[in-house]
């Protein structure tokens, strides 16, 4: 690659990373405008007490929760991608959002079947069990594919043990009917309950695996070429890969376990901005995760102002239109994503 072009891709991106940024904001404010009642003028009412609450308490934590989970899922879609060498990777690859499912739903079933587990319910909370039920069906992954090693092993066993945990989740559900529209609102996704504490937490994991992401971006880089080429590079990918997966399982689980299952952001995000810009897995982590959260953070504020004061599942949204989206794109390119 000469220098012009590698100076040119540089400068695309640079100025794609500045126009999400802008574009972030920009539906940031849009994000403290739009309630039951569909847009507002806020600033109208600004010196109404009731009104800076609603923004302050509900609207803005949930708008800046919506990206912080959508740059979450953007950052470990990225990542997948990038260490499976599958463009049909995302971050539920490996069993979490299966786990994630069986975590809420046993909280569930078990809040109220004895003082025990009341009590053991009620200090984890459902975004607890959501985390742990992802992290456990992560090393439940790990544990069947024996370590890293093997790629096309460690897939196969986190296709196995989603659909095992699924079925456990929805046999759950059958014996305890009751928790069903919990599960459900849970399933299709929502940033309707993230507060402050929610929303910095998120950003804080981001912060975490973003650095940890890009410092590893030259494995992405080395993978990309072989693994044989990896390896004659000097490169550890038993660690590695095992410190990408605690990052991806991190950032997965985060994200799931404050905002439920919110679909295709993670498998779309690295898509739409490897169609913009060609650049390395270090700025492509870092622009995927820019863009995962803008798009979820635009699903989120069509989500609630499109049919208001009805407020449609956000996961169902991202599904429809990150669905939609990589069919045309599978049709332009030919079916070569």
């Amino acid at each position: 690659m000469s220098s012009a072009t590698g100076s040119n891709r540089l400068q695309r991106a640079w100025r794609l990373s500045l126009a999400l940024l802008a574009l972030g904001l920009v539906l940031a404010v849009m994000g403290l405008c739009v309630g039951s009642t569909g847009f507002e003028r806020v600033w109208a009412h600004w010196g109404d007490a009731v009104t800076q609450q609603i923004v302050w308490d509900i609207r803005l934590p949930r708008t800046l929760g919506a990206w912080s989970a959508g740059a979450l899922l953007g950052l470990s879609g990225a990542l997948a991608q990038g260490l499976f060498r599958n463009p049909l990777a995302d971050p539920f690859l490996l069993g979490s959002a299966s786990g994630a499912s069986l975590g809420v739903a046993l909280a569930l079933a078990m809040f109220g079947l004895s003082p025990l587990a009341t009590e053991w319910v009620v200090r984890l909370g459902l975004t607890g069990a959501a985390f742990v039920g992802a992290s456990a069906a992560v090393l439940l992954t790990l544990t069947l594919a024996k370590g890293v090693q093997h790629t096309l092993r460690l897939l196969l066993s986190g296709v196995i043990v989603g659909v095992v945990l699924g079925a456990i989740g929805s046999l759950v559900l059958m014996i305890v009917p009751e928790v069903m529209q919990t599960m459900q609102a849970f399933v299709l996704g929502s940033t309707g309950f993230v507060g402050w504490s929610g929303c910095l937490l998120m950003a804080g994991v981001w912060l975490l695996c973003m650095g940890v992401g890009w410092a590893m971006s030259p494995v992405l880089d080395g993978l990309s070429l072989g693994e044989a080429t990896a390896l004659s590079l000097g490169l550890p990918l038993v660690q590695m890969r095992s410190a990408l997966i605690a990052v991806m399982a991190l950032a997965t689980g985060t994200a799931v376990a404050q905002t439920g299952l919110i679909a295709f952001v993670g498998l779309a995000a690295p898509h739409v901005v490897r169609s913009l810009v060609k650049v390395a897995h270090g700025r492509l982590v870092f622009l995927s995760s820019l863009m995962g959260g803008t798009l979820l953070m635009a699903a989120d504020l069509l989500a609630r102002g499109a049919m208001a004061p009805q407020e449609l599942p956000v996961g169902v949204l991202t599904a429809v239109l990150g669905g939609g989206y990589l069919l045309w794109l599978m049709q332009r390119s030919g079916a070569k994503l």
